[in-house]
């Protein structure tokens, strides 16, 4: 499983979610983050293939890619919400 986080680096939430992003990482043994920026080719792409419309949006996706479970917008969930799939 893997952690996918897609956000705007360059907004007024961008510094929360960078934040928020490193203490994941340090619960994250695996490097099973994944930061998206949805202003790049492949980010827009994601952002349509999984129809997401906000930012920021975090989705825990499966090894096939589908889709576990999702937040989006703020406030973030809390870490330990997050961090379950990663060690699931």
């Amino acid at each position: 499983m893997r952690v996918v986080i897609i956000y705007k680096r360059a907004t007024d939430y961008g510094r929360e979610v960078e934040e928020w992003t490193h203490e994941l990482r340090a619960r994250d043994t695996a490097g099973m983050v994944q930061e998206v920026d949805p202003e790049t080719r492949d980010g827009e792409s994601m952002a349509r293939a999984y129809e997401i419309m906000q930012y920021p949006t975090i989705m825990a996706l499966d090894d096939q890619g589908r889709v576990l479970s999702s937040w989006t917008g703020l406030p973030l969930p809390r870490l330990d919400e997050v961090s379950y799939y990663l060690t699931a």
